[in-house]
C-alpha cells in the first residue's frame, strides 16, 4: 500500500488518507439524494437514478484513485443534472433516453479529444474570461432552479401577453379543459414569495441552516442540512414519510433495469437522429455538455491540486507540453471522461470531478487511497434507497442554492472593468440562467467575443475552433427560427 501509492513521496500516512476519504464522502453524500430529484422529473424512475449514480461514482472515484492516484471523487455533476432536465428533455423535447445517449455521446467526445490530445487545442483557443464565464454562469443556472424549486419566487403574466395556452395560440377568451402550459412573452413579472406556503417556509429553514454551517465551517453540512430539513418537514406535513415495498433495494435494483442500456434502444439513440431538425440540434447539445464538462474538469482539477501541490510543476508542465499520458492530471482527465461514458450507458446525467473532494484534500488526502475509502462509502449508500421517495424538493432546493453560489467563484477571474472582457462574459453567463440553456449561454458569449474582437480589428485572436463551434450555434439558432 505504501509503495503503490506512494505515501511517502507524498508525505501523507494511511491515518491521514483514510481521514479524508471519509471526510469527501460525508462532504458528497447528498448528491445521491438530488440526483433522483432531479433526473426524475423527467419520468427516469428515482431508484434507478439512485443506483446508477452510485454505481458510476463508485467505478469513477475508484479508477481515479487506482490510475491517478489522486484523492478526487466523481459524481453526476449538479449543472449537468439541471441541464438534462431542464433544457434538453423540458426545453428541447428530447426523451429521458435520448437524454442518455446525449450523455454516453458526451463522453465518447470527451475521450476523443482527450486521448488525442485535442483538449489543449481547446483548452488555449476559448479565452480564459469565457471559460470562467461559463464555469459561474453555470452556478447561476443553478442557483436560478434552486429558488424556483424553493418556491421562493412567484409569476405574475398579464393576460395581454399570453402567447400560447396548451401549446396553442391564444388570442383571447376562456380556455376550455384543464390548464397544462402557458407561454407569455416579456409581461412576465417575478415576485418574491409571501412564505405562507409550507414548502417555501421549510426551503427557507433549511438554507438559513446551511448557511450557519457553512460559515462555520462544519464537516458535512451539506448532508445534515438535507436529513434534519426532511425532519422538520415531518409535523409541517412536507415530508412523506411512507415507505413500501416499492422503495426497497431489491426493487431499486428492479427499476435499474429499466435504465441500464436505455440510451442504446429504440427510444433512445436509435431514434435521437429521427430528423435532421433533431439531428442538429442534438449535435450542438453535445459540443456544448462536452466544452462545459472539459472546462468543468480541467477548472477543479488545477484549482485544487495547484493550491496543495497534487499536481507538481513538471506535472502540470507535462500535460500542456507533453504528448504522452504520465501526468497525474492527463490520468485524471481520462478517468473522468470514461466515466461520463458509463454514465450514460447505466442511466444518470454527466458525472465531474466533485469540488466538494478539497474538504478531503483539505484534512490531509494527497493520494488515491482516500478515493479507495470514499468509494466504500458511496457502495454503502445503496442501502439508503427506500430514503430516497421520503426526500422533499424543499430539503434539496437550499442545496442548489448554495451551490450554485459556490460556483460563482469563476466570477473572479473577469475583469468587469474592461467592457471588451465583460460583455461576452456577461451574456455567457447570464443567458445560461434565463434561457435555461447551458449551449445559449455558450453560444450568446462566443458571438459577442467575436463581435468584440472584429470591433477590435484584433482578427488574430478568433481562433479557428472558436469560429466553427460558432457556426453551429448559428446554425442551431436559424433552424430552430424556421422549424
Amino acid at each position: 500500500m505504501q509503495s503503490f501509492f506512494k505515501l511517502k513521496e507524498n508525505n501523507t500516512t494511511v491515518r491521514r488518507e483514510v481521514v479524508a476519504g471519509i471526510t469527501t464522502f460525508v462532504s458528497m453524500a447528498y448528491i445521491f439524494f438530488l440526483n433522483p430529484q432531479i433526473l426524475g422529473q423527467t419520468g427516469m424512475p428515482a431508484l434507478a437514478v439512485f443506483v446508477a449514480a452510485i454505481i458510476v461514482a463508485v467505478f469513477g472515484t475508484l479508477a481515479m484513485g487506482l490510475y491517478a492516484n489522486v484523492p478526487f471523487a466523481l459524481a453526476p455533476g449538479i449543472g449537468m443534472q439541471a441541464y438534462f432536465t431542464y433544457t434538453i428533455v423540458f426545453g428541447f423535447g428530447f426523451k429521458w433516453q435520448q437524454a442518455l445517449a446525449i450523455v454516453f455521446l458526451v463522453g465518447i467526445l470527451d475521450v476523443i479529444i482527450t486521448l488525442t490530445h485535442g483538449r489543449q487545442a481547446i483548452v488555449k483557443a476559448i479565452p480564459t474570461e469565457l471559460k470562467a464565464a461559463i464555469g459561474g454562469g453555470l452556478g447561476v443556472f443553478v442557483t436560478y432552479i434552486g429558488l424556483k424549486n424553493a418556491g421562493f419566487i412567484n409569476f405574475v403574466i398579464d393576460g395581454n401577453n399570453l402567447i400560447t395556452v396548451n401549446d396553442k395560440a391564444y388570442n383571447g377568451g376562456s380556455v376550455h379543459g384543464p390548464l397544462t402550459s402557458l407561454l407569455a412573452s416579456g409581461g412576465v413579472t417575478p415576485e418574491l414569495t409571501k412564505f405562507t406556503q409550507s414548502p417555501a417556509l421549510l426551503a427557507l429553514i433549511g438554507l438559513l441552516l446551511l448557511t450557519f454551517m457553512l460559515i462555520k465551517k462544519v464537516p458535512g453540512a451539506f448532508l445534515i442540512t438535507l436529513v434534519a430539513t426532511t425532519l422538520i418537514g415531518i409535523p409541517m406535513g412536507v415530508t412523506d414519510v411512507h415507505m413500501s415495498a416499492a422503495t426497497s433495494l431489491p426493487h431499486a435494483f428492479s427499476e435499474f433495469s429499466s435504465t441500464f442500456g436505455a440510451a442504446f434502444g429504440a427510444h433512445g439513440m436509435q431514434s435521437l437522429f429521427g430528423t435532421w431538425q433533431k439531428t442538429i440540434l442534438a449535435v450542438v447539445t453535445i459540443f456544448a455538455m462536452g466544452l462545459t464538462g472539459l472546462f468543468d474538469a480541467i477548472g477543479t482539477l488545477i484549482g485544487i491540486g495547484n493550491q496543495t501541490g497534487i499536481f507538481s510543476k513538471e506535472d502540470q508542465e507535462a500535460f500542456v507540453a507533453d504528448n504522452s499520458f504520465n501526468s497525474k492530471m492527463d490520468k485524471a482527465l481520462v478517468v473522468d471522461t470514461f466515466t461520463t461514458t458509463l454514465a450514460g450507458a447505466v442511466g444518470t446525467s454527466n458525472t465531474t470531478t466533485f469540488i466538494e473532494s478539497a474538504t478531503g484534500v483539505a484534512a490531509g488526502g494527497r493520494t488515491g487511497l482516500a478515493n479507495v475509502v470514499t468509494s466504500v462509502g458511496f457502495l454503502l449508500m445503496l442501502f439508503l434507497a427506500p430514503l430516497v421517495s421520503i426526500v422533499p424538493t424543499a430539503a434539496i432546493a437550499p442545496l442548489l442554492i448554495v451551490v450554485g453560489i459556490m460556483m460563482m467563484a469563476e466570477f473572479k477571474k473577469i475583469d468587469w472593468a474592461n467592457l471588451a472582457v465583460a460583455l461576452p462574459a456577461f451574456f455567457t453567463s447570464i443567458f445560461m440562467a434565463f434561457s435555461y440553456s447551458i449551449s445559449y449561454g455558450i453560444a450568446a458569449g462566443f458571438i459577442f467575443y467575436i463581435v468584440v474582437k472584429i470591433a477590435q480589428k484584433q482578427f488574430k485572436m478568433l481562433s479557428p475552433i472558436l469560429l466553427v463551434i460558432t457556426a453551429f450555434f448559428l446554425i442551431n439558432f436559424i433552424l430552430i427560427a424556421i422549424i
